[in-house]
């Protein structure tokens, strides 16, 4: 069992950043992933990272603007965005799960975090 807990959402004006933050208890072999819905939007895929940190996947919406990354010794994982826009804006949720499956799908994952809302002003 993972508890998941996001924090670091806020107002931005387009162009700015923002750090979010999920905090894990429990064991840290998880792959984790951010995922991110917007009203009346499905949720939708952002970026996940394996288990080490070496392996990075990314929305063709956000690459190049989004960086995931994680500190184990801490159960953390980040999600730094850059450059953001207006169509960023959505509730942002991470997520964990062990096993097999892919990364891309909600339903592969087992653990979810309430989310923390990201507001991207024009």
């Amino acid at each position: 069992q993972v508890q998941l807990v996001e924090s670091g959402g806020g107002l931005v004006q387009a162009g700015g950043s923002l750090r979010l933050s999920c905090a894990a208890s429990g064991r840290n072999n998880y792959v984790m992933g951010w995922f991110r819905q917007a009203p009346g939007k499905e949720r939708e895929f952002v970026a996940a990272i394996n288990w080490s940190g070496e392996t990075t996947y990314y929305a063709d919406s956000v690459k190049g603007r989004f960086t995931i990354s994680r500190d184990n010794a801490k159960n953390t994982v980040y999600l730094q965005m850059n450059s953001l826009k207006p169509e960023d804006t959505a509730v942002y949720c991470c997520a964990a799960y062990i096993g097999g499956g892919s990364i891309y799908y909600t339903s592969t994952y087992s653990y979810w975090g309430q989310g923390t809302q990201v507001t991207v002003s024009s």
